[in-house]
């Protein structure tokens, strides 16, 4: 259906894809996976026709239509969510203009082409209802719905969304479209998880081809059938989940590094025959033989290794058992209360994960906290001997945009040597030059890497973390739960990332609008206990 044959294209020094081929067959779901830079927006873009291969071609059967999401969707207002829906849906919703025209003009008793407006107008119709017109705005609504939208959103004018609601409304556009073939670039990335879930279903029951990217290893698990992975100028196809290319991978290099380590053995050999020997006449034949015989050798190359490095907490210093308390707290917004007489105890080492729907006050507990807003009533205490790092969106805003990584690195902690900065840099993926790098110039996952890394340097025995993966790739992301799994302080915390949720909480406070639920054990056991992977999705 779609196919790269042979692909070489070059981004300005670098060289994305070298003599690449891979392709997409009608009905497959794909996961296009690879390092950050690596080229899977640049894939996309040569697919939907807005760049071109240097050399290669991309094939794409006739008559098949595309369906491109990416995280840049433009201007978006004056219109409201549901038409702006509608409006990717096709030849209809230009049918649903035109009908929406001849309506307008019916109603002016003056016009005298009133007869061949009617009839125009039967015509019109008759398409519109063709082509499943009256179902569509049903549709439109069913979709928005399911990625969280009210009626009063799905209704109001776009312009009045923030980017996040913006980019529901793109993604609700190419799903309502329902095209043979659709490109989804990182789809999961502004999601809650209850509209993760719905996406996840839409997506299992969609019959046409599907590329996706996602940072969310349990979306990609539970989607695609097939994995290709874009390293090093070449595209890998695995046929299996992600889990399945993650173990392939690793077999792979570790055939790869036997290999080369046999041959490595062998060649050191033959040249050590050759060194010996090569000044003996009596030898003379063997050794030119033998030289001959190493040039026509096809050498193996080690395995490429991925960049990933770990990041080990030091000890953070001990807490009292009792690390915070919540009293009979009230807090509301204007007309809206989010507690009432709310009672809450976390302990030390306890882990919790905040569950709720949108605008349950999953942020808002984590602020009140934090500190960072008060209760209208009652107290929140904090226990002696305890050092918090709290980690929200609102943090990678404060950075100061002229200073560099290293200059902000080094603001914070003026107390530490060059060297100990430079690998706390490194651990959080900024290598080389990225250090010089202007905090304005940062991407949304370089921010977040880099407000972690200051947070985490030296060590708070409570953490409190707002959506804490939201923009980091799934190396940084699993490098970050392989740390916070060893970590001994005690967490607080909202993620809507179920791999991050089921390796670290040990507990689980439920928002929902009938009470506050606690559970003992962490999400696992939450799930297996309620039937539900969100309070806002019974079963």
């Amino acid at each position: 259906m779609i196919r790269f044959e042979n692909i070489t294209k070059q981004n300005s020094h670098r060289i994305l894809f070298f003599e690449a081929s891979a392709a997409l067959n009608r009905g497959e779901k794909v996961g296009l996976v690879g390092p950050n830079g690596a080229g899977k927006t640049t894939l996309f873009r040569m697919i939907a026709g807005e760049e071109v291969p240097d050399e290669g071609q991309v094939a794409i059967e006739k008559q098949v239509s595309i369906g491109y999401f990416n995280q840049d969707v433009g201007e978006m207002s004056g219109r409201s969510a549901v038409a702006e829906v509608m409006d990717g849906a096709g030849p209809v919703s230009s049918v649903a203009a035109e009908l929406a025209e001849l309506e307008a003009a019916m109603c002016d008793p003056d016009r005298d082409d009133m007869d061949a407006i009617i009839e125009r107008y039967g015509e019109v119709q008759a398409r519109f209802e063709e082509l499943g017109g009256y179902e569509l705005e049903g549709r439109a609504r069913e979709v928005l719905a399911g990625l969280s939208f009210s009626q009063e959103m799905m209704d109001a004018d776009v312009g009045v969304l923030s980017g996040g609601w913006k980019m529901r409304v793109a993604l609700g556009r190419i799903l309502l479209m329902r095209p043979d073939a659709m490109l989804l670039d990182e789809p999961s990335n502004h999601l809650d998880i209850e509209s993760l879930i719905w996406l996840e279903e839409f997506l299992k029951g969609y019959d046409g081809a599907l590329l996706m990217t996602s940072h969310d290893r349990e979306f990609l698990n539970r989607i695609v059938t097939k994995i290709v992975e874009i390293d090093g100028g070449s595209l890998t196809t695995y046929s299996g989940d992600y889990e399945f290319y993650e173990r392939q991978r690793a077999l792979n290099e570790k055939q790869q590094q036997a290999q080369f380590e046999r041959q490595q053995a062998m060649l050191a050999k033959e040249l050590k025959f050759i060194e010996r020997f090569k000044a003996r006449a009596s030898h003379a034949a063997q050794v030119q033989s033998r030289v001959k015989k190493l040039d026509k050798i096809e050498r193996f190359e080690p395995p490429k290794r991925r960049q990933i490095v770990a990041f080990d907490f030091p000890p953070a210093p001990r807490s009292g058992e009792d690390v915070a308390v919540l009293r009979n707290v009230h807090k509301g917004y204007g007309s809206r209360t989010i507690y009432r007489a709310l009672d809450f105890k976390i302990r030390r080492r306890e882990r919790w994960c905040v569950m709720g729907v949108n605008g349950a006050g999953k942020s808002t507990l984590l602020k009140l906290v934090a500190g960072s807003t008060q209760p209208d009533e009652g107290s929140v205490s904090i226990g002696g001997s305890v050092k918090m790092g709290y980690f929200s969106q609102h943090a990678m805003d404060l950075l100061d945009g002229d200073a560099t990584v290293f200059e902000s690195l080094e603001s914070s902690f003026p107390q530490a040597n060059q060297g100990s900065l430079r690998a706390l840099a490194g651990c959080f993926g900024f290598s080389g030059d990225d250090v010089e790098k202007k905090c304005r110039v940062l991407s949304g996952g370089e921010k977040a890497r880099l407000v972690m890394a200051i947070m985490l340097f030296n060590p708070p025995n409570f953490l409190v973390l707002d959506e804490p993966t939201n923009h980091l790739d799934l190396d940084t992301k699993e490098m970050l739960i392989k740390a916070l799994d060893t970590y001994d302080g005690t967490m607080l915390f909202v993620s809507h990332d179920r791999h991050f949720l089921a390796t670290l909480s040990n507990r689980v406070l439920e928002l929902t609008p009938d009470g506050i639920h606690q559970y003992e054990g962490g999400y696992t056991e939450y799930v297996a206990r309620t039937g539900h992977e969100a309070p806002g999705l019974h079963s």
